[in-house]
């Protein structure tokens, strides 16, 4: 931290030494997250450029903007920054899929990428080759506040404090398993430079402005609050689209005892993403509880297809959770969880499982029925969940008028 620290600079002049990305629009995915937010501010501020959003902003994001001292306005939509600067290029910030591309943001619009996720299939494409930087890290606000100290450029001290907020809650607090001992320099660097006396107590402020304000938000609202979409290659050239929706709690019990109104939401969500024109179907979307103070997570399934590749993915059995959570899910609700156990990140706990066991094999199983009576002509046909997870058709007989 300390050797990092005597890198930055105590020169305010700015300078860019990459040419290909300097002056650019910076901006991250949909459904923003602090990192994206911090990121494209950092980066902007790094080379010269413009920080843009791809979507509003969470409540965990404004309380850094807030405790730094930083106005939204700082960032805009990149909506209305494209309209203003047509001819500048785009530098994708804490992603490159097209799945989380905003829609304003033309391919052949983007000049670099700088990010910390895996490659996969739906991995952007472009015609020329672009500044690329993605490095294995805990979050990509590490990469950045790394390069303002071995590039000895000047850090301002707001943006240093939204770049080490930004860490803070990629990492939980250093203790995801994503950390790398970069993080972990760079954090040592950031804090004291900031001047933090507590970064334990920030971070608990910080989590705790997250957690508030779930406790105001509609199901619908949790489960489409930090949604990502991936694309999957299956056997035989099958691709899946599956969508994976992260709820971070302090307070746990508080969240699972929802999942019974958050269960039909997902249902909804997976409908609407894939009634979305120019979108392909999604196959399968998940929500993950993840209790950032304790480390553990379950999962909410919701349908056939969801329990088969859960179970295939994660080696565990739907309704298979602890007594606890049972409790707090209610028996009506209880079967729609599955137990992740200490897995805590998206990026490299829940993701990584899905893809092998797509890229292992599994294919999309059929629909279950209760009884061959539910293919009779007479009556309509009701997907039942009331005693299984995956849904069973039912058909119900018409009743005489």
């Amino acid at each position: 931290g300390e050797s990092l620290l005597k890198e930055l600079a105590v020169t305010t002049e700015l300078h860019s030494f990459r040419p290909e990305i300097a002056g650019a629009i910076f901006c991250g995915h949909l459904v923003a997250d602090l990192d994206s937010i911090a990121g494209a501010i950092g980066a902007a501020t790094l080379y010269g450029g413009i920080p843009a959003r791809a979507s509003e902003i969470n409540s965990e994001t404004q309380f850094a903007l807030d405790h730094w001292g930083v106005s939204l306005d700082t960032i805009r939509p990149v909506e209305e920054v494209l309209v203003e600067h047509p001819d500048k290029g785009v530098c994708l910030v804490d992603f490159q899929q097209t799945t989380q591309l905003n829609p304003a943001i033309k391919m052949d619009k983007i000049v670099g990428v700088i990010d910390h996720h895996a490659l996969q299939s739906s991995t952007i494409i472009t015609n020329k080759p672009i500044f690329v930087d993605i490095r294995p890290w805990g979050s990509m606000s590490s990469i950045l506040a790394y390069e303002f100290a071995s590039s000895h450029s000047y850090l301002p001290k707001k943006v240093a404090g939204l770049l080490l907020c930004a860490i803070l809650s990629d990492t939980l607090n250093l203790r995801s398993p994503t950390t790398t001992e970069w993080d972990r320099k760079v954090v040592s660097m950031l804090v004291q430079y900031t001047g933090v006396e507590d970064v334990n107590q920030l971070c608990a402020d910080q989590f705790k402005a997250k957690s508030h304000s779930l406790t105001q938000m509609t199901p619908y609202t949790l489960v489409n609050g930090d949604i990502k979409q991936f694309k999957f290659s299956g056997s035989e050239g099958r691709e899946y689209q599956v969508a994976f929706s992260v709820v971070e709690t302090t307070d746990m019990e508080a969240m699972v005892r929802r999942v019974g109104d958050l269960v039909p939401e997902m249902r909804s969500v997976k409908s609407e993403l894939s009634a979305k024109e120019g979108k392909p179907s999604v196959d399968a979307l998940f929500t993950a509880i993840v209790d950032i103070v304790h480390l553990r997570s379950v999962l909410l399934v919701q349908g056939n297809v969801e329990q088969s590749l859960a179970e295939a993915a994660f080696a565990a059995k739907t309704g298979d959770v602890d007594e606890s959570v049972k409790r707090w899910a209610g028996s009506d609700a209880a079967h729609h969880l599955l137990d992740l156990g200490s897995r805590v990140s998206r990026k490299a706990d829940f993701v990584p499982p899905l893809s092998d066991a797509i890229t292992g094999g599994w294919e999309k199983p059929l629909t279950k029925t209760k009884s061959e009576a539910a293919f009779k002509l007479s009556g309509h046909v009701v997907m039942d969940y009331s005693t299984n997870p995956a849904g069973e058709l039912q058909r119900l007989a018409e009743t005489a008028e």
